[in-house]
């Protein structure tokens, strides 16, 4: 089972989007912050944590583009929203393409 590299780059988005406010909803910490903070609640610390790899992948080259927009307090979210899709839809077609090479 192959998946079409549009298909893949849509569920890539689908899923790293899911991921992100899930993560920002559920452990209540903004999506540039990788590790929990003391003041939270243990299991949110932890939590936090175990998926603090996954987050610096999928949000760590992104940190100097979030700082540049956080300099303007009205900045809309459609523009975080478009850095992240780019970003992401470039590691989605490095993921499909090792992918690819390894079947």
């Amino acid at each position: 089972m192959n998946p079409s590299r549009l298909k893949f780059i849509f569920f890539f988005l689908l899923f790293a989007f899911a991921f992100l406010f899930g993560t920002t909803l559920l452990l209540n910490q903004p999506p540039e912050s990788f590790l929990g903070s003391e003041s939270q609640v243990p299991w949110k610390s932890t939590v936090s944590t175990i998926l603090s790899p996954i987050k610096i992948i999928l949000m760590g080259p992104l940190l100097p583009f979030i700082k540049f927009l956080h300099q303007d307090p009205d900045t809309p979210p459609p523009f975080f929203l478009i850095g992240f899709a780019f970003y992401w839809t470039i590691l989605a077609l490095i993921v499909h393409y090792i992918l690819s090479k390894i079947r």
